[in-house]
């Protein structure tokens, strides 16, 4: 498996739709110079942002968190330009952008610096070979105070790992339970 440089990320997005939408360049600040969190194409992988969907973890239920009986009502819906997480909490996003992932490769996640600085991390399972959809984005936040998430700015980064030979079951074979996902999708059983 080799890490695929931006030429390849260009390539595949634009021939194949692999990212929509898709930027060519790191966007570091909008037209109005104001500053941004930055996303779009890095020298070894695409930064992706977050969209203004927020499920934030409340337990106001005194719920248990079980994935294997996963209740909306232990999420409050917010649709804003920022979401502000509890201390010691976590909320659920997407990611703005639909990935479209070749049979031959697998993607990882990692959270942004400017976050992880903030003790804010961020946790995406990798996408696997010919899974698409939007990504569903957990931040955590492991720090005593409030922390903010920006929406339609940069909030992770993703590495694309091309391998010499296809798959011989991919995601999209085995008929995956988060195929094709929109917006926030929670646990599935």
């Amino acid at each position: 498996m080799a890490i695929k440089s931006d030429k390849w990320i260009r390539r595949m997005a634009e021939q194949y739709g692999m990212i929509e939408p898709y930027e060519t360049k790191q966007i570091r600040q909008e037209e109005s110079g104001k500053k941004i969190i930055s996303h779009g194409t890095s020298s070894y992988g695409y930064d992706v942002r977050c969209a203004n969907e927020f499920k934030i973890f409340t337990n106001i239920n005194s719920a248990i968190v079980d994935p294997k009986n996963f209740t909306n009502s232990n999420f409050v819906d917010v649709v804003s330009d920022v979401c502000i997480i509890p201390p010691n909490s976590f909320a659920l996003a997407r990611s703005v952008e639909y990935f479209r992932i070749p049979r031959n490769v697998l993607v990882i996640c990692l959270g942004k610096s400017t976050y992880a600085r903030c003790g804010i991390i961020v946790n995406v399972t990798p996408l696997e070979p010919e899974w698409e959809g939007h990504i569903t984005l957990e931040f955590s936040n492991t720090t005593p105070l409030p922390a903010k998430i920006y929406a339609n700015e940069g909030v992770a980064q993703i590495l694309f790992l091309e391998s010499d030979e296809e798959c011989e079951t991919s995601y999209k074979d085995r008929a995956g339970k988060y195929q094709g996902q929109r917006g926030v999708t929670l646990p599935i059983t």
